[in-house]
């Protein structure tokens, strides 16, 4: 005895409710993409052409582990010794208390990398961090050693490359609308201009009766305490784009893996509020536990939810074929019976009659099992 084929189900999809879940995804994509990166310069969330996200990876080419601290207190958390700790263009200034933990971090041995060209909260913390140097603030122009424009001079005085592993196969350094530096007292300068370079004091763009050709300052390094600070005249030294730059991407690599860890200190400038949180998480241990309970907690419900959901868009087991919902409620009473009895002896044709309607009436709900037993 040969069963007959068994009917196609019908797939009757709510179509409208299908592009609404497309579209919720979407938008949550979108979210999640605008809380995890940045459009800030110098942001070490930003991908885009000014931002700094490359330098992370800089930090595990050069073989070193990577953080990022959105606070100051990140910094009791590293040892000094083993530590590469970057600031670039500051926002915002330091406070009192703030500038002490980075101070501490550098006289317990820690490297400190300060950047800036025209901002006026590096030179503050550079002070209190006990640096002498500071920066000029006026733009560097340089007519004959340049890349692209004279705002955007190739310093190619590299110096101390036996004494340093800064600027060990470093031949230049291409800033882009960048100062010079004012080096301390006890600071070395590694890296200066061309001789041909000039600070543009009147900002008219060419060289004037008062401002003088020389080789001026863009990097130097100096001694504080039992660690040291490396001054650069200009945080574009370190852009995803300048980053493109041999000599730029060198001396990077360099700085980032002249210790164990790297620690870029975003305390100071815009972070996106996920990866705020995910850096939060990252540093606390416990934070992470308590953050998993609620996450699993969350993902167990809305996963339950969207189960329901997901049945009502796409039609069950039931022989019937269709969907439950409003709009078509499941059959009852003879229909159900009679539909889930033909189902059973089509695909069951062994079975005896009795063991069948067993079976139908074990299926069907109390509602449609009565009123067959009627």
């Amino acid at each position: 005895m040969s069963s007959s084929p068994t009917p196609a189900p019908d797939f009757d999809l709510d179509y409208p409710r299908l592009l609404l879940v497309g579209l919720s995804l979407a938008v949550l994509v979108g979210l999640v993409v605008a809380g995890t990166t940045s459009a800030a310069a110098f942001g070490a969330f930003n991908p885009g052409w000014e931002g700094t996200s490359e330098l992370r990876g800089l930090a595990e080419e050069a073989g070193t582990e990577h953080g990022v601290a959105v606070n100051t207190s990140r910094y009791a958390t590293v040892d000094p010794g083993t530590t590469v700790a970057v600031v670039l263009s500051p926002d915002r200034a330091y406070t009192d208390r703030e500038a002490a933990r980075v101070r501490a971090f550098v006289r317990d041995g820690g490297t400190l990398v300060v950047a800036e060209d025209f901002g006026s909260n590096a030179d503050p913390f550079l002070d209190a961090v006990g640096a002498g140097t500071g920066f000029d603030g006026t733009l560097l122009r340089d007519e004959r050693s340049e890349w692209r424009s004279p705002a955007m001079p190739v310093a190619t005085g590299v110096t101390n490359r036996s004494e340093t592993p800064y600027t060990e196969e470093v031949s230049a350094l291409t800033l882009n609308y960048g100062t010079a530096l004012e080096p301390g007292p006890n600071a070395t300068v590694l890296v200066r201009s061309s001789p041909f370079a000039y600070l543009d004091a009147d900002g008219d763009g060419s060289l004037g009766g008062n401002e003088s050709l020389g080789a001026r300052p863009v990097v130097a390094v100096e001694p504080v305490g039992e660690g040291r600070v490396v001054a650069v005249s200009d945080a574009s030294v370190f852009l995803n784009a300048m980053l493109e730059r041999e000599g730029n991407r060198r001396f990077a690599l360099n700085l980032l893996g002249s210790g164990e860890r790297v620690l870029v200190d975003a305390s100071h400038s815009t972070v996106p509020p996920l990866s705020a949180a995910l850096v939060a998480v990252r540093s606390s241990p416990l934070l992470g536990f308590g953050l998993a309970v609620v996450v699993l907690s969350l993902v167990g419900a809305w996963g339950a939810g969207w189960t329901r959901r997901l049945r009502s868009l796409v039609p069950g087991s039931l022989p019937w074929g269709g969907r439950r919902g409003a709009d078509r409620p499941a059959p009852s009473g003879d229909v159900a019976v009679d539909a889930l009895v033909a189902y059973l002896r089509r695909r069951h044709p062994d079975w005896e009659e009795d063991r069948v309607r067993r079976v139908a009436q074990g299926v069907l709900p109390d509602g449609a099992e009565r009123r067959e037993d009627e």
